[in-house]
């Protein structure tokens, strides 16, 4: 489908170039156009005898901008949103979450992730960096809804196996342009050091990066150097995982030498701030990290321990809660947590064609509503995007050029309120 946007104030994200006004085409997948509105007619001449527009949409003035990247969820844990709450990590998961999920079958989280992708959507999230039970199901519903995922997988000593990541590898990294899988395993404290060692072996025979929950809580670190004489972050890169990068999720509880094997293996942080703060797990010191120079990208977390997958929330906490952190109210700047939320999420998930709006990139492609009283005055559009930005303000969610969301309505393949009535079936089925 060939779609024409005007008429659109745009922030491609790429260093150095400004918001302007101009247009964006799209060609079924990918953006053959971005520019200023009167500098187009030389492209046009290129171009305009082949190109026919199935779709024009007047952007009103409105932002167009990269798709938020949620870079670390649990999208089939909607299924227990609000119902393991209240609860510090360790107890949560031991009384709550891992007895629930040895409850459910396979085959119902489908409708769940179904119902995580709704929510990512109006939250202007094109892609996401989902790790859970089933990676076969949630890429099913992925592809079934039209949304971009990369799969992490999850392994630990009580539901994966290294065969079944390696086959998943080679599967998922050549079915559909949807989909791509990483290495990756829980966490240390659920994974033996045999399993961990075999692990090892698979990503340096495939040269891949591997992903993990890692310096999460101080329970965790204490654990780790009980056991191993280090903290996770140094035992889990002496048994050479980190070789060719990756990344933590949440790295809360970082030590130096924690950070400096960061900077070594080129890996990420990706940090969870409203799941964080909720499980009194503590404050990620992104300050930290970014005076060292290791990328920090954002994400969500499962909708069990956040419990909503809404990227504005985060950004604000990111911002938010590493000033209190420093006591330093100049904190980081709203552009930087921005980058984090497009740029550094989609370069965590090595997805080099979504990470900004250029020529040859893909459409995925928010626009958001500047009509609305939360982004007047229009002092500094990115600052309010940070500060006072939410939901209500995602007009369109544009994945591979497929309009997914718009004004409130959903494209994804089938009726939502069939979602709604088949998660809460299960549901019940689960409670009785």
């Amino acid at each position: 489908m060939n779609i024409r946007l005007y008429n659109a104030r745009i922030l491609t994200m790429e260093k150095g170039i400004p918001i302007f006004f101009g247009e964006v085409w799209i060609k079924n997948e990918k953006i053959v156009y971005i520019g200023e509105t009167d500098k187009m007619e030389a492209f046009w001449k290129d171009v305009g005898d082949y190109l026919h527009w199935d779709k024009e949409i007047d952007c009103e003035g409105n932002l167009l901008m990269p798709g938020f990247k949620n870079a670390h969820t649990h999208s089939g844990m909607t299924f227990l949103r609000s119902y393991a709450d209240d609860l510090p990590l360790q107890k949560w998961l031991k009384e709550k979450v891992f007895p629930m999920e040895a409850k459910i079958a396979k085959e119902d989280l489908y409708y769940f992730v179904k119902l995580a992708v709704l929510e990512y959507l109006t939250s202007g999230i094109t892609t996401i960096f989902d790790m859970y039970l089933a990676p076969d199901i949630t890429a099913r519903a992925c592809m079934d809804m039209g949304m971009r995922c990369v799969l992490a997988s999850g392994l630990n000593d009580f539901t994966s196996s290294i065969s079944e990541m390696a086959e998943q590898y080679s599967r998922w990294n050549s079915t559909s342009p949807l989909i791509r899988y990483h290495l990756g395993f829980h966490a240390e404290y659920t994974c033996s050091k045999q399993l961990l060692m075999q692990l090892a072996s698979l990503a340096h025979h495939l040269q891949a990066p591997v992903y993990a929950h890692m310096n999460e809580t101080l329970d965790e670190v204490k654990e780790c150097k009980r056991k191993y004489g280090m903290t996770p972050a140094v035992f889990l890169d002496s048994l050479g995982l980190f070789r060719f990068g990756g990344g933590g999720y949440h790295c809360i509880h970082m030590s130096e030498e924690d950070m400096n094997i960061f900077i070594k293996r080129g890996m990420y942080v990706i940090t969870n701030p409203a799941s964080n703060m909720k499980l009194a797990s503590g404050i990620a010191p992104i300050k930290d990290f970014l005076d060292r120079s290791i990328p920090v990208a954002i994400g969500t977390d499962g909708p069990a321990s956040n419990n909503c997958l809404d990227m504005f929330r985060e950004m604000f906490l990111v911002s938010g809660l590493s000033r209190l952190k420093e006591q330093d109210a100049a904190g980081i700047e709203a552009g930087e947590v921005l980058k984090m939320a497009t740029v550094n999420g989609a370069r965590a998930m090595h997805l080099k064609d979504a990470e900004v709006l250029r020529e040859g990139k893909l459409a995925d492609i928010i626009m958001i509503d500047l009509n609305q009283p939360n982004m007047h005055p229009v002092h500094n559009i990115g600052k309010n995007l940070v500060y006072s930005g939410s939901k209500q303000n995602v007009k369109m969610t544009m994945v591979g050029g497929r309009i997914l969301y718009m004004d409130g309505k959903f494209d994804v393949g089938e009726e939502i309120t069939d979602i709604y009535k088949e998660s809460e079936r299960i549901v019940n089925r689960l409670m009785r």
